[in-house]
């Protein structure tokens, strides 16, 4: 039997070590200047804690019109752990949504996942009556449920009262939504999209991103669901103006908010990176938003930016637990008052605290990702994990990822060149099957149709993307082959995608029974990579599956 190892150091390795400009070409030549970090592998090592989250902020009451909508009274300031709604939402603001399920758009319950609230202002979570206005169940500790006929879904918040819509509680005669929509959960599914860290480096203009903005679009990606386009570090000129960030004239001469509504226009979103200490990891003089949080999410919210990936360097003394978790809630409160939905990543350098599901929509499980297999690779850096390490790092992370907050274990590497292809669906189809974020980081503009196909399979994007949220898990470890499996719809329902996964040298033959995945009479089997219906199984499902490769399948209960 493989003994995995899971030592510390992965879960404090950074999304990124602080080095120099001129260290990028190669990344060996590491230095880390943050006090309090350790120089083997240039991250801080000290591990964070659960702080106590804040409360969620609450609206101060909208109206309720004769269609049943709410008219949606000003937000109220939220918590550490609160949450404004979306821009495009005219309700009330509400406190930051339980972990316990999501609602539908309209009036109705919603999917509601079996692992307690993480926060909220209802510990049992409140329910929406029949004909009455009111949000609809708060973040709960027991899954909220919202009765027939009730408000539609808003983010977590106390029940409206007295007709009061509190979080896009809806009314009318006999609890008819009147075809309104509730505030919508930012990051429902895991965001799509792509980084430029990962090919580009420091590498990055206005004329490489637009180019991959119409690449998203042309290749197909955009189709199936890619959305983010998201700006990596050294995108800031060195200094302030004005106390304000400000992008490098030199790479983007047109200023972010013309590259902003480019993006836009193509249909997608623009995200960007940013820091919690004095600088970015690439020691931009000036480039880090400590003290400046308010400041800097206005300045991102006024150029039109959609995702903030925020990083852990050059912290100085602020490396306690209770500081990071400050400094990450103080940014998020900051970007909720803007008004503007943006996805948070926090790139805090592992799995900190509940807090975390409170402040942002995903964050770092892992340390920072290379193209290699395994990490006996010769290419990575010290601080870097091969896909084999994240993979194992990730699935101890599965209890704390459900909608709207996400376990992720950083960008995709396919279509990079160091690994395989059969290496490249494992690893995309390993983050399928653990709903994880599907960021791209290859150079999209140019990749070939073998990459392409890997990228845009429907199939098994439609893994990572339902919307019960649940992370797949490891049921089967039998040394290097395994069994994944990850309930689709809800947790006992008929359907189960399932991974085959062979880490050995050679090709062997995986099976599992039909019980281990709870499912039993006759099934329908459905190859996600090879497009088509395979025999139907009885009681048990085996493949032969190649070394370094995977099978995975949807299996669905047809009888009993």
């Amino acid at each position: 039997m493989r003994i995995r190892s899971m030592s510390l150091v992965p879960l404090v390795a950074a999304c990124r070590a602080p080095v120099s400009l001129t260290a990028f070409a190669s990344a060996a030549l590491l230095f880390c200047v943050n006090a309090g970090c350790d120089t083997s592998t240039g991250r801080t090592t000290s591990s964070g804690s659960s702080g106590a989250p804040g409360s969620g902020g609450k609206g101060e009451g909208g109206t309720v019109s004769s269609g049943g909508t709410s008219a949606g009274g000003q937000g109220g300031a939220p918590g550490s752990g609160g949450s404004m709604p979306d821009a495009s939402i005219g309700n009330g603001g509400a406190g930051s949504p339980g972990s316990g399920g999501t609602t539908a758009p309209t009036g109705g319950g919603g999917i509601v996942a079996d692992r307690p609230g993480a926060g909220g202002s209802s510990e049992t979570g409140g329910t929406s009556t029949p004909g009455t206005t009111g949000g609809a169940a708060g973040a709960t500790r027991t899954g909220g449920a919202t009765s027939a006929g009730g408000g539609s879904g808003g983010r977590a918040g106390a029940s409206g009262s007295g007709g009061q819509g509190m979080a896009g509680g809806t009314s009318g005669s006999g609890g008819s939504s009147g075809g309104s929509t509730g505030s919508t959960l930012l990051a429902a599914t895991p965001p799509m999209g792509w980084n430029s860290w990962n090919y580009f480096k420091a590498n990055i203009s206005d004329s490489v991103i637009r180019q991959i903005a119409d690449a998203m679009v042309s290749s197909g990606m955009k189709d199936v669901g890619y959305t983010y386009v998201n700006i990596d570090d050294t995108w800031m000129k060195a200094g302030r103006v004005n106390g304000l960030l400000v992008p490098d004239s030199r790479k983007f001469p047109n200023g972010m908010k013309a590259l902003a509504d480019y993006v836009h226009s193509r249909g997608l979103k623009l995200g960007i990176y940013g820091d919690r200490g004095t600088m970015t990891c690439a020691n931009i003089a000036e480039s880090g938003s400590y003290g400046r949080e308010t400041e800097d999410a206005q300045t991102l919210a006024s150029w039109g930016i959609d995702y903030l990936k925020y990083d852990n360097c050059n912290v100085g003394s602020r490396t306690g637990n209770a500081q990071l978790q400050q400094d990450y809630e103080k940014m998020g409160a900051a970007l909720r008052a803007t008004g503007r939905p943006i996805i948070y990543s926090l790139c805090a350098w592992g799995w900190k605290g509940d807090w975390m599901i409170e402040t942002g929509q995903l964050w770092r499980s892992t340390g920072d990702i290379a193209d290699c297999w395994d990490n006996s690779c010769s290419i990575k850096a010290s601080y870097e994990n091969g896909i084999t390490a994240i993979i194992d790092q990730n699935e101890a992370m599965a209890s704390h990822a459900g909608p709207g907050h996400w376990n992720d274990p950083d960008m995709l590497e396919v279509g990079n060149g160091h690994m395989t292809t059969t290496e490249y669906i494992s690893h995309f189809s390993l983050w399928c099957i653990m709903a994880a974020p599907l960021i791209a980081g290859n150079d999209i503009r140019n990749m070939s149709t073998t990459t392409r196909d890997i990228l845009t399979n429907q199939e098994a994007i439609a893994v990572d993307q339902d919307p019960a949220g649940i992370q797949g898990r490891r049921i089967v470890d039998n040394g290097d082959l395994e069994v994944w499996m990850k309930p689709l719809g809800r947790r006992d329902g008929p359907e189960k995608a399932v991974v085959l996964f062979n880490r050995s040298s050679r090709a062997a033959t995986i099976s599992v029974s039909l019980s281990a995945i709870g499912i039993s009479g006759s099934v329908k089997v459905r190859d996600l990579w090879a497009h088509k219906d395979l025999t139907p199984a009885t009681g048990s499902f085996s493949a032969e599956v190649e070394s370094h490769g995977v099978v995975m399948v949807k299996i669905t209960q047809t009888g009993s």
